[in-house]
């Protein structure tokens, strides 16, 4: 008898997907031509062998570096029927971010966007010896053409790797609690059940019309398989741009689109809001950051009860607690700053120092179990020991239950600040200003910001004598980290209060200058 249960085989629901709906229009970049699920399956199949052809199988790790095409949804897909396993490279990284990607992931190539990041690619090849082979995405002043080399090519038939759970088919770079950047590996098995997570315990529209406008490398990638299996389209923006985003939802009929909160603030800020018409958007997916309670509740107002929250991070993807639009109560301040609910797929428990869990109403670290959680940080065997302490995964965000079992953040057991849904770590930016010879010390630290949700400020002490102006130490953050880690305020003082153990004093930081 055949055995129709085996312990490894190739399961592939997009790609059934696409050759279902082989002639219906599935993805459109604003302004250009809508492409159909067939030309999605040809592309991706040209473009897997052209990657194979350039060195992309057996686990190669190709670090993408884009901003949002239809080639990266593509390319996301490619490299999995290639075997290569993404390195993803976020577009508004700075180059030192990049070249520690490349060397820490052990990256065999680069894959890069030569309209947008030409000069960026040129740098980090002539800064790094551990790239293999270079490929453009498009006419590049360096690599290979890759696009040039599918189109020699014949589609074929797709088939899906077999692969065990555990493989690792993806790295993403976040920071850890020291400020160095750490790879989080995804999984077959991680990216499976965030697919399902999503498919169902978002509030989906009937056949959606999404509007994709944060990064395809990142957050934004994960709306094309629930579009796809959900008999929707995807409408693919290259950029946030508040006017351009308000035109495409009236323009293109647009029922459902994931922003970050500051995002929202500008679409709400816009000085021509009132003259367009959202009335066909039903869904707005929000998380990456807190949004401001207020902020909310205007949104609520002027918008509609439309907003969806959903709170994961990248150890554990995309969604662990949801807040639905049903209970965002703009009445109630305190639940319109919650995260929501866990979803019925995982364990979460709100523990204490010692890893026991803390009573209702109590603060405690929010930790995570079930088949979400990432294996572990990629070579950093300590960090993982303390991350999975318990058996739990630590998120390091501390949140308080409610009677009614709803969660809300109410701090950080550590110093990261999260601005406009971005991550940085103050030690990252401490490095940076300090180097100016006319700072004594730094302390960075987040105070609450009506846009940003949190704005990275600097206390400075300057050397006897010496002066240096606010922007003078934020375009030297931008040069070497990037403008997403440039303080938004910088303070000078006379001395940073510190512990009593000697360290600065972050709290009383805030405190002062919240």
């Amino acid at each position: 008898m055949t055995d129709t249960h085996p312990s490894q085989y190739p399961v592939s629901p997009l790609i059934n997907a696409l050759i279902r709906d082989h002639d219906r229009y599935i993805v459109e970049m604003v302004g250009e031509k809508p492409w159909t699920g067939g030309e999605i399956l040809a592309a991706i199949s040209t473009l897997s062998q052209a990657l194979q052809a350039h060195g992309v199988k057996d686990g190669a790790r190709v670090a993408l570096l884009a901003g949002n095409s239809i080639e990266v949804l593509l390319l996301h897909n490619a490299l999995g029927f290639a075997g290569g396993c993404l390195v993803a490279m976020h577009p508004m990284g700075s180059a030192d971010d990049h070249l520690f990607a490349i060397e820490d992931g052990e990256v065999d190539v680069l894959l890069y966007d030569p309209k947008k990041f030409g000069p960026r690619a040129a740098e980090l090849q002539a800064r790094t010896n551990r790239l293999k082979s270079v490929l453009s995405l498009g006419p590049g002043e360096i690599g290979t053409d890759l696009l040039a080399e599918a189109k020699k090519l014949a589609p074929g038939p797709l088939v899906a790797p077999q692969l065990d759970p555990s493989t690792i088919t993806r790295l993403s770079y976040s920071g850890g609690t020291t400020g160095k950047p750490k790879a989080i590996p995804g999984s077959p098995r991680v990216g499976a059940m965030a697919l399902q997570i999503m498919l169902a315990e978002w509030e989906w529209p009937v056949e959606p019309r999404v509007l994709a406008v944060v990064p395809l490398s990142h957050a934004g990638g994960s709306l094309f398989g629930p579009v796809v299996l959900k008999n929707g389209t995807m409408v693919v923006m290259t950029g946030f741009e508040p006017g351009a985003v308000l035109k495409a939802i009236q323009d293109y009929k647009i029922t459902c689109t994931m922003l970050v909160p500051t995002m929202i603030y500008a679409l709400l800020d816009h000085p021509d809001f009132n003259r367009y018409d959202l009335s066909s958007l039903q869904t707005v997916f929000y998380g990456a950051s807190l949004m401001s309670p207020a902020r909310l509740k205007e949104g609520l107002e002027r918008i509609g009860p439309v907003f969806f929250q959903f709170y994961g991070q990248a150890e554990a993807p995309m969604t662990v607690f949801t807040l639905r639009k049903s209970e965002h109560d703009p009445n109630n301040p305190l639940r319109l700053a919650s995260c929501g609910r866990p979803v019925p797929w995982l364990n979460v428990a709100l523990l204490g120092d010692a890893n026991q869990p803390v009573a209702d109403g109590e603060p405690g670290e929010i930790c995570v179990r079930g088949p979400l959680i990432m294996d572990g940080y990629l070579n950093r065997d300590e960090l993982n020991k303390e991350t999975f302490a318990g058996g739990w995964l630590h998120t390091g965000d501390v949140a308080v239950k409610d009677p009614d079992g709803f969660y809300r953040i109410v701090d950080r057991k550590k110093d990261m600040i999260v601005t406009g849904g971005f991550n940085v770590f103050p030690s990252e930016v401490e490095n940076v200003i300090a180097h100016h010879p006319a700072v004594a010390q730094v302390s960075v630290f987040g105070t609450p910001d009506d846009k940003w949700g949190e704005a990275v400020t600097a206390a400075v002490v300057l050397r006897p004598g010496q002066s240096v102006d606010p922007e003078t130490l934020r375009a030297l953050v931008r040069k070497h980290k990037g403008p997403i880690q440039a303080p938004k305020r910088i303070e000078f003082v006379e001395a940073i209060p510190q512990t009593a153990v000697g360290k600065p004093d972050k709290k009383a930081l805030r405190k002062q200058f919240a």
